[in-house]
């Protein structure tokens, strides 16, 4: 399998990652054999956190460590954010992993401004990183961060961190744009480790798969970063990989274009539709809305089986407090518009503007939480 240099750590990396969340729907066995065939298919890096199914991920992995440590780079996560608790969530991966140090320890889902703080204050997670380093229990840090680049450009300011993570896809880039135009350059001046996950943006994209793996391996990363819960996903994933051509800006706008999971509703950012006579930021708003619910809700009916994956993923990120503490500040809001239709014919992509601007207005001023949304 092809590698690639993970940035100033000067390790090279597997194209392909495995992750290891999905092993938590395996028996022991079958976990086993995924991860053994992916290592005798020459990946190299086995990715995990203490929060997999409280550790049954780590201990899938931890078998395999046990004979086989010297094969592969080794990562896991720990959700905490101070010292202490830090410290601790690592010696209890290093039991499970049955090994003594980990190549890569990330600060799991550090999408908060909160989580920042409490790891760079006193006794944060930061410190306990550094402690880490110094009794040899890690070699590299990262963090993981799931839906928002402007908090990880903060954390990028705050540490010298080797590596991050984050989610790249063709559906979210359009909804987390700054994650390829933001974060991506500030990690390549940095010389900092670039994962991708989140590929299939949750399964969502699971139609359009190839396209999917393409296009992300297409963009100026390390590795992708992909979960397998069968022998035969694994091998398409592989396959896919071993094969793959880099994904041209034309080839990219005619995804963007067709691509059945952006529709006629979901906004590419590309501001033709402005100006608008009232002056309202549309293409701006409608950002927004992405940070809600990834834009899921569009007033479709559907069938069942893609209601109910579209429902499942529209508040997997959790942070809709912060789209809506934004759209407060809006001004002019959606409501300002007057239905004069000027934005209609410029939109490239034929979306019902007006219609959506109603719904982004709904959306994020709802006071319900998000729970409460999925039920009344």
């Amino acid at each position: 399998m092809q590698r690639r240099k993970l940035g100033k750590t000067n390790m090279d990396i597997s194209l392909m990652g495995l992750g290891g969340f999905h092993l938590i729907e395996l028996s022991e066995k079958n976990a086993l054999e995924i991860i053994n065939r992916y290592l005798d298919r020459g990946g190299n890096y086995l990715e995990t956190a203490a929060g997999y199914g409280f550790g049954n991920s780590e201990m899938k992995i931890g078998k395999v460590a046990k004979n086989r440590r010297h094969e592969f780079i080794l990562a896991t996560k720990s959700i905490e954010r101070k010292k202490k608790e830090l410290l601790s969530s690592l010696d209890e991966s290093l039991k499970r992993l049955q090994t003594d140090s980990i190549d890569i320890f990330f600060l799991h889902e550090f999408g908060r401004h909160e989580f920042v703080d409490a790891a760079s204050g006193p006794d944060g997670a930061l410190e306990g990183l550094e402690e880490a380093k110094r009794l040899g229990k890690i070699h590299f840090t990262a963090f993981s961060s799931h839906t928002a680049p402007e908090i990880a450009l903060r954390a990028l300011k705050l540490y010298p961190f080797d590596v991050i993570m984050i989610p790249l896809n063709y559906f979210d880039r359009f909804n987390f744009p700054t994650w390829e135009s933001q974060v991506i350059p500030a990690a390549l001046e940095k010389n900092i480790g670039l994962l991708a996950m989140k590929v299939f943006a949750d399964g969502f994209l699971w139609k359009n798969w190839e396209n999917a793996l393409r296009y992300t391996l297409s963009l100026p990363i390390s590795s992708v970063v992909i979960g397998a819960n069968t022998l035969e996903y694994l091998e398409k994933d592989i396959e896919v990989i071993n094969t793959f051509k880099v994904m041209n800006e034309k080839e990219k706008e005619l995804l963007f274009f067709n691509a059945p999971e952006l529709g006629q509703y979901v906004c590419r950012q590309c501001d033709k539709c402005l100006p608008c006579p009232e002056k309202i930021d549309i293409p701006r708003i409608f950002l927004l809305e992405g940070q809600w619910d990834r834009q899921l809700a569009d007033g479709v009916v559907r069938d069942p089986g893609e209601y109910a994956l579209r429902d499942r993923l529209r508040f997997w990120f959790g942070n809709q407090d912060y789209a809506q503490e934004a759209y407060n500040k809006v001004n002019p809001n959606a409501l300002s518009c007057t239905e004069c239709g000027e934005c209609i014919p410029r939109c490239p992509y034929h979306l019902p503007i007006i219609e959506k601007l109603k719904i982004v207005h709904e959306k994020l001023t709802d006071t319900r939480p998000p729970v409460k949304i999925r039920i009344i």
